[in-house]
């Protein structure tokens, strides 16, 4: 009989470690080779680790959530044969697209895990699970328990006599003549005392990582203006009612990606990046704007790249693909990575206003925030316009507020007025 030890893989890219974000077997499992046994995390990637062999799964050597080192022992299978020196040969690599609901929305990646095999002549033990039984419920007759339900008491503070601690009557009149006060919980309702403990395990992880690394070393400043968008969403229903079969339904997203690209133009300082380590800004001519999407695991950002090359039929296409790109698990890597400005919006819960968080290393992030009709005065009367806040974020190391202010307030003159968005410089 022999035993496989099988190690954290090099999953490449220099990348020293990895997290473990699945296990998909647990000690005393039959495993058949080929079969995923576990799934690992990098920065961008999930690497699924298959069994080189046919056997039963002794060992795991790490929990979910852990970082493991490459080439650490990542868990043993007992296998039937004689032991021996055992190289997994290398497969290609493939992307797969198949979603699954509870994995994290980027590409993943098949790589062979190197193995090592020796001899056992005893097999190591079998971790077993073991689980505590749940708290018993007081015991008490029918009774009792209606009584102490119209008298508002809760049986789980009352110390049962009776036989297998069975409360009774006199356990009840005991408990009120101590001065025990009935409790206050109407009938029907009672209090909860459970705890749960959530591992942040990875994207979860990561998004908090990169949340961290923005709010610690990015000192921001919020600027927040109102937009009137009447007459942009007159124009976005007027466009989408003689829309062409082929065309992607517009939202307000578009045109302020339109207008973004017209406004860098201007500004080219905002749509920038800063390596704040080497203290080099780099300013890009490439307007690759990221998209903040929340999806089943977290929030993503998918980036719509080159919008300075789309119209604004194209971005919208381009955006819809990459959400549900993004929200299905199917984004490839270099959907998720490489923006050069960023924008979020939460939709109609979109709020009043909010302090958005620059996207690192970028320098400059656009809030969206929801729509409302709302009395404005034109001088002479209260008319109803639709307004909306924009809630913009940029790094005071690099935009300065005057120039975070000009930014803004052209973006506000391209909203207010639309057509300006169309007009080629």
């Amino acid at each position: 009989m022999g035993e496989f030890i099988i190690k954290m893989p090099d999953v490449g890219e220099g990348v020293a470690e990895a997290e473990l974000v699945e296990w998909h077997v647990k000690p005393g499992d039959p495993v058949r080779e080929d079969m995923v046994l576990a799934a690992v995390m990098t920065d961008k990637a999930t690497v699924e680790i298959p069994s080189p062999v046919t056997g039963t799964v002794l060992w795991l050597g790490a929990e979910i959530g852990d970082t493991v080192a490459v080439k650490a022992p990542l868990l043993r299978i007992h296998v039937a044969g004689e032991g021996g020196e055992v190289t997994a040969a290398p497969m290609p690599e493939t992307v797969s697209i198949e979603a699954k609901e509870e994995q994290s929305p980027v590409a993943r990646v098949e790589i062979p895990s190197p193995v090592e095999v020796k001899t056992s002549a005893q097999p190591a033990p079998v971790a077993r699970a073991v689980v505590q039984p749940p708290a018993d419920k007081p015991l008490a007759s029918p009774a009792v328990r209606l009584r102490a339900q119209e008298s508002g008491i809760d049986l789980r503070q009352v110390p049962g006599t009776g036989p297998a601690r069975r409360i009774t009557h006199d356990d009840l009149d005991q408990f009120l003549a101590r001065g025990a006060q009935p409790s206050v919980t109407p009938a029907g309702l009672a209090m909860k005392t459970t705890v749960e403990e959530i591992k942040v395990t990875g994207l979860r992880r990561r998004i908090s990582e990169k949340m961290v690394l923005a709010t610690s070393r990015i000192p921001h400043i919020t600027y927040v203006e109102e937009i009137d968008v009447t007459d942009l969403e007159d124009l976005r229903t007027t466009m989408n009612a003689s829309r062409k079969p082929d065309q992607t339904k517009l939202t307000i997203l578009p045109f302020l990606m339109r207008a973004l690209v017209k406004t860098v133009a201007e500004q080219p300082g905002v749509n920038a990046t800063f390596d704040d380590d080497a203290g080099i800004i780099t300013r890009h001519g490439a307007v690759h704007i990221g998209v903040a999407t929340q999806t089943p695991a977290g929030l993503t950002v998918p980036v719509v790249r080159h919008a300075e090359a789309r119209n604004i039929w194209n971005c919208a296409t381009e955006l819809v693909r990459l959400a549900e790109a993004a929200r299905s698990g199917s984004a490839l890597r270099e959907e998720l990575s490489g923006s050069t400005i960023t924008i979020t919006s939460l939709g109609a819960m979109g709020g009043i206003a909010t302090t958005p968080i620059i996207n690192h290393p970028e320098v400059a992030i656009v809030g969206v925030n929801k729509i409302m009709t709302r009395p404005m005065w034109d001088g002479s009367q209260f008319i109803p316009r639709k307004m909306m806040n924009l809630s913009s974020s940029f790094d005071h190391r690099v935009v300065d507020g005057w120039d975070a202010a000009a930014f803004v307030q052209r973006l506000k003159v391209l909203l207010e007025t639309p057509a300006l968005i169309f007009i080629e410089s």
